[in-house]
């Protein structure tokens, strides 16, 4: 009972996926590649050698050999730690791909000319950061580059984000090859930059986190009006000035980005004196908040 109890879930998660991956190829195959703007990634070397080589492999092709490769290698220095949603990652991506350039034309439905390349750079670059961070919602992702970086980190004390970073500036400086046009390579990071932008946004802009610190004589009012009016626990901690040596308590909440303003209203009303220390938070984990996933 319980397969069949999770096995919507498992549908929707894989429809999302696979939209994710469309709005993905969709954004190179319309925006960034009739261009010739390169982003990073597996589909950046694609689309390199998709304008150098004069056979003009389509990318989706080459995106396939390539990640094949890379999870050969995967398999091989890691282990069995990709699982079935890599493998279809790298599947849908090709396919999709290919069905965009070489099936549907999708460079030809509308002219990117009209948007010019800088345009053409942000769309692009916003709708592959909203396609990965849907597939990464879902737990999905395309393999590509992170797998590089998987393997270097195992042998080598190095941060993956780094080596991913270094790789993509890589991509991207040799896509100066194909036009031969420095601006092309500047329009090529700023596809890495709105990504980046975007891909967080997406990822964490609805889980951002505060820490709030209340420093009131009237921290039990407020903790109280929290709970009641926005639903969210409070703490208290018993803490000592280190000037004044009196002893006090300190109201300390952890909230949604759309709790904020609701507490920082609650407290203002109650005791407009307050002193108060608002910070982010990388990530809050249990109840009511995200589940840790280890």
């Amino acid at each position: 009972m319980q397969i069949f109890k999770k096995t919507p879930q498992i549908v929707v998660s894989y429809v999302v996926f696979t939209l994710g991956m469309a709005l993905y190829t969709f954004a190179w195959s319309s925006f960034l590649l009739p261009s010739k703007i390169i982003g990073g990634g597996v589909s950046g070397i694609s689309g390199i050698l998709y304008f150098i080589l004069p056979w003009h492999i389509p990318v989706g092709v080459m995106n396939l050999f390539f990640n094949a490769i890379l999870l050969a290698l995967g398999f091989k220095f890691l282990g069995a730690k990709f699982g079935a949603n890599t493998i279809y990652g790298i599947v849908m991506s090709s396919v999709f791909f290919l069905f965009w350039q070489q099936v549907l034309h999708v460079e030809t439905l509308f002219d990117v000319a009209m948007f010019g390349p800088f345009m053409c750079a942000i769309i692009g670059g916003a709708l592959c950061g909203i396609g990965i961070g849907a597939s990464f919602l879902m737990g999905g992702n395309s393999g590509g580059t992170d797998i590089i970086a998987l393997i270097l980190t195992k042998y080598y004390n190095v941060s993956p984000g780094k080596v991913i970073m270094y790789m993509d500036i890589f991509i991207i400086g040799a896509s100066f090859f194909i036009s031969h046009k420095l601006e092309n390579v500047i329009f090529g990071y700023i596809v890495m930059v709105t990504l980046t932008y975007v891909l967080d946004m997406v990822l964490d802009g609805n889980k951002q986190s505060y820490q709030v610190m209340v420093f009131s004589s009237k921290t039990d009012q407020i903790g109280d009006a929290i709970t009641k009016e926005v639903g969210r626990g409070a703490t208290l901690l018993d803490a000592t000035g280190c000037y004044t040596k009196q002893s006090q308590q300190v109201l300390m909440v952890l909230v949604h980005k759309t709790d904020k303003s609701n507490v920082m209203q609650i407290v203002n009303r109650i005791d407009p004196a307050a002193f108060i220390s608002v910070a982010k938070v990388q990530g809050v984990y249990g109840k009511n908040f995200e589940k840790l996933k280890l």
